[in-house]
């Protein structure tokens, strides 16, 4: 086979993008439905390789650890999607901090709160089991909490820089309420001894923060 052939022959570096990106979300799919319906414990590699389709080495060479696939999945249900822009820099979120008013502002933060609920408390609940397991996922799941803390103190920043709190309000104390209502460590507290809706929880978070940043007259 002469070299150009070869050259010919060879797949693209766009074409083997595309396939490792086809090989990773086939291989989160499998994996977030095995995480749930079995539990982290229970749910190994080889079967999350053989649910994708895939040679079990691959699930190795692309992610590693099992620990290394979960935090992924977890990552993309947060998102919603594979694109890499974090939480903070999502539209939604940017919404929440620019809109004109405050009762805007909060009813945008509750969307994407609870959205971030709807799509990964099922998988918060197999994190809070493997937490004491892994150290990997418990430093993952601290770094979850650092960056819920972070947006909640962005928001009420971007507010009172925005002259939108009144007197007397302060970031940091909205910041615990706001944190405490939203984290992941509620959704699971909610899912599991409440069994609250989304609609619920939203509208939790909203009146909560309505009231706490009602002026007083």
């Amino acid at each position: 086979m002469s070299e150009d052939v070869k050259r010919q022959s060879l797949p693209t570096p766009d074409l083997r993008a595309r396939r490792v990106a086809q090989t990773e979300a086939q291989l989160i799919g499998a994996a977030s439905v095995l995480f749930l319906d079995q539990g982290y414990v229970a749910t190994t590699l080889a079967q999350i390789a053989e649910r994708a389709g895939v040679a079990a080495r691959t699930v190795y060479v692309r992610f590693g650890t099992k620990a290394a696939l979960f935090s992924r999945v977890v990552d993309q249900a947060l998102v919603g999607d594979a694109e890499p822009v974090d939480v903070a820099h999502r539209p939604g979120v940017q919404d929440a901090m620019t809109a004109h008013t405050l009762a805007e502002r909060i009813e945008a933060f509750a969307d994407v709160s609870v959205g971030i609920a709807e799509r990964a408390g099922p998988l918060f609940e197999v994190a809070a089991q493997a937490e004491g397991l892994e150290p990997e996922l418990a430093e993952a799941a601290q770094a979850g909490r650092d960056a819920t803390i972070q947006l909640c103190r962005s928001f009420w920043d971007h507010a009172a820089a925005d002259g939108l709190l009144a007197k007397g309000l302060h970031p940091e104390r909205l910041t615990v309420v706001t944190d405490v209502l939203l984290c992941a460590d509620t959704v699971v507290h909610i899912r599991r001894a409440h069994g609250w809706s989304a609609a619920v929880h939203r509208s939790l978070i909203v009146d909560t923060l309505t009231a706490l940043t009602r002026r007083r007259g």
